[in-house]
């Protein structure tokens, strides 16, 4: 698809504007289809720059597949010097490191303050940049990235280490500091929300960071940049370099960096992983991807079921590492579902993302979509039955219709490949060990889900499901106080909650002697 410079790429700016300009762009809770682009550079010591080779990469607008704005394009030498600029916050007796634990907690709650105050006006940069409905991005994902900063705030001054009654004439305590210099990753999908799983908690454990936002979906990112510096980090503390997967590979190897955080795909997970040991052995943190199955037992209010069934795949365009992709369903009742799921998909609404009645928006790029509409059609050679969509919706843009496979099998492609789009799988199964089996007949182990009114049923369905995830009567649900990740090829380490702290911060042991009277 041609793209089209957008006009308003004139005026991009490495720098913003006031803020009564920024502010007038959208009123609180109303989107506006085209806020201005405040912040196109990299953002590093709590300055703007250009890129070190000169080099932009366009943003693109999955609407129409219009060029959003020009953005610097970092690379080795960019995040190089991101990383010094960290490694300088980060020494032993600076600004950051002296700062009381409460201090960085007001200044994680004085960021969430900036980020309520310019909701409306990130949230439309989010559908402008992803393509997720408005109306999801302003009361989903702005909701809880606030959350999230004002819950790990609330850390800062109460993650502490423990008094040991150990043996001999010695007083045992641990300290809990700091790791470092963080490198994170941050995926396409949820731009801004995953910042916030991101940046929250490694700076109220008092760490310095280097995020790396997808090249797909830089903009948010960079703003959340601009909010730090007026919230008061000092310089160094945040920077956010935006590039491709150079600039990833780079801030993996630098042997500066002591952490690495990742939130993307399996493969790219796997090739961190083996690529962070070299030089020096980082910690690392992993948040892949997902092939969820979601379990739907015959004792269910079938129409309820249905819906949450359709949400649980179908949300951000299916572009969801934990979406309920494998949807089973207990063979009583499976024939109606399939009948049921068809109609739900026919009247879901796929249009401008800017509509307050879309339900779903375009996929993220034009890669993305052709992927999709490659593995639906394989899917269909391998002998599963299509039932509905199974095309591009419209001739602009990257839309997908809603698609239904009944008669899915464990074999299929679609049935094992993540398909990261508005793809339902509807399988059926007889009994709870049989469907315990198949569920976790997958290298993913990220979500899952039940529904039943049964409580036995569900309890052994919990115990038995190898996922990080099982949701009860419900799906994606999220919270900031509860952890997320993944068993197996879904990745290792936690986000939110108390288990998303302990991956930033080190356990340092000290024993001390006691002087003991002479005889």
């Amino acid at each position: 698809m041609r793209l089209l410079q957008s006009s308003k790429s004139a005026i991009l700016k490495l720098r913003g504007v006031n803020h009564s300009a920024r502010l007038s762009t959208a009123a609180q809770g109303k989107p506006d289809p085209s806020p201005s682009i405040l912040y196109s550079g990299l953002f590093i010591n709590n300055e703007w720059h250009k890129s070190s080779s000169g080099q932009t990469f366009p943003t693109i607008n999955p609407a129409n597949g219009q060029i959003i704005a020009e953005v610097q394009r970092g690379g080795k030498a960019d995040i190089d010097k991101a990383v010094a600029a960290a490694n300088e916050a980060f020494r032993f007796g600076s600004p950051w490191r002296t700062l009381d634990a409460s201090e960085r907690g007001h200044l994680l709650y004085k960021l969430a303050d900036l980020i309520e105050r310019d909701a409306s006006y990130l949230a439309s940069l989010e559908t402008l940049d992803n393509g997720k409905p408005f109306n999801h991005s302003f009361p989903v994902d702005l909701k809880l990235a606030i959350k999230t900063f004002r819950y790990m705030a609330g850390w800062a001054d109460k993650d502490h280490g423990q008094t040991l009654p150990v043996d001999g004439n010695y007083i045992a305590y641990t300290r809990h500091e700091p790791v470092g210099v963080c490198g994170q990753i941050t995926p396409w999908n949820f731009p801004l929300l995953m910042t916030s799983w991101k940046l929250a908690p490694a700076l109220a454990m008092g760490n310095t960071v280097v995020l790396k936002p997808a090249e797909q979906t830089p903009l948010t990112s960079l703003y959340i940049g601009e909010l730090c510096k007026e919230a008061g980090f000092p310089p160094g503390v945040v920077n956010i370099v935006p590039g491709f997967g150079d600039a990833g590979a780079a801030l993996v190897s630098n042997q500066d960096v002591d952490k690495i955080a990742f939130t993307g795909s399996t493969e790219i997970g796997k090739l961190i992983q083996q690529n962070s040991g070299v030089g020096n052995l980082k910690r690392v943190t992993l948040e892949l991807g997902g092939k969820s199955p979601n379990i739907i037992l015959a004792d269910v209010d079938i129409e309820k079921a249905v819906e949450a069934a359709h949400s649980a795949v179908y949300y951000n365009q299916g572009q969801v590492c934990c979406a309920g992709s494998r949807t089973f369903i207990q063979e009583s009742i499976y024939d109606e579902f399939v009948e049921r799921s068809i109609e739900r998909a026919k009247k879901r609404k796929v249009g401008d993302p800017f509509h307050p009645d879309t339900e779903q928006g375009p996929q993220i790029d034009e890669d993305q979509f052709n992927k999709i509409l490659s593995l639906i059609k394989e899917g269909v050679a391998q002998g599963a039955k299509l039932v509905h969509g199974g095309e591009r919706h419209g001739t602009e843009g990257y839309f997908v219709q809603p698609t239904v496979f009944a008669d899915v099998e464990d074999h299929h492609i679609v049935a094992r490949e993540e398909i990261f789009g508005p793809v339902q799988q509807l399988m059926k199964f007889k009994d709870l060990d049989e469907i315990i089996v198949r569920a976790n007949t997958s290298n993913y182990g990220l979500a899952s889900a039940v529904f039943s009114k049964d409580i036995d049923k569900i309890n052994y369905l919990v115990q038995g499901l190898k996922a990080g995830t099982v949701w009860v009567n419900c799906y994606n649900a999220f919270s900031a106080q509860a952890p997320f990740g993944g068993y197996k090829d879904s990745g290792h380490g936690r986000e939110l909650g108390p288990y998303g702290i302990k991956q930033y911060s080190e356990v340092k042991t000290v024993i001390t002697s006691v002087l003991q009277k002479n005889s």
